[in-house]
């Protein structure tokens, strides 16, 4: 599977050079490091909204998913600030307006709700535990397929001829532990995602 780790200055601002890509995923970085782009604080010089774009992709096929930490969804203190953008239109969630962490340092343990669901395919039945995740809503239509007893920990979807994903808790330290790095399942699960998201 080839990735392509992208720098927010050189994120493409085009549709079509977004869609050479099959999915985006965007973990822990904050709305504002999509709105400000360095031209456009340093020159004053006008860049198309990335936030928007990213919506346009997926509703015109593109797969895309947002992984949880202290800059997704609201965020810590609610700087990460996706609560009303045009991203959260193509979310399977909705965002709080306010900080939504949820800090656990006992640990929690994820409860599969549709055990069918292809993302779950071949991962063990024992899951790892995790210490925190992001505080959302799941949209109308959307499916859980994990939780934390009442919060969701995934949730998927499909806005407009693409599919989405809202993977609250983080894919690496702190709230994504050793425990979850390490777990076998960890490589089949992201593989699984990312090849749900792309319609694979």
């Amino acid at each position: 599977m080839d990735h392509d780790l992208q720098r927010h200055a050189r994120l493409p601002e085009e549709l079509s050079a977004l869609q050479k890509y099959d999915v985006i995923l965007v973990s822990d970085v904050g709305s504002n490091t999509f709105y400000f782009h360095p031209e456009m604080l340093k020159q004053g010089i006008r860049h198309p909204n990335r936030l928007a774009l990213i919506r346009d992709y997926v509703a015109a096929g593109g797969g895309m998913a947002m992984i949880g930490g202290w800059m997704s969804f609201a965020g810590m203190d609610g700087r990460a600030k996706y609560h009303g953008s045009a991203l959260e239109e193509a979310l399977t969630v909705e965002c709080l307006p306010y900080d939504d962490r949820m800090e656990r340092p006992e640990g929690c343990i994820p409860q599969p709700v549709d055990l069918e669901h292809p993302i779950l395919k071949g991962l063990p039945k024992e899951w790892p535990y995790f210490l925190g995740y992001n505080k959302v809503i799941p949209k109308m239509g959307s499916t859980p397929v994990l939780m934390f007893e009442k919060d969701p920990l995934l949730v998927v979807g499909h806005y407009g001829k693409g599919r989405s994903a809202a993977f609250t808790s983080d894919c690496a330290p702190h709230w994504g532990p050793a425990a979850f790095m390490d777990w076998p399942g960890y490589a089949p699960l992201w593989g699984n995602l990312v090849n749900w998201l792309a319609g694979r």
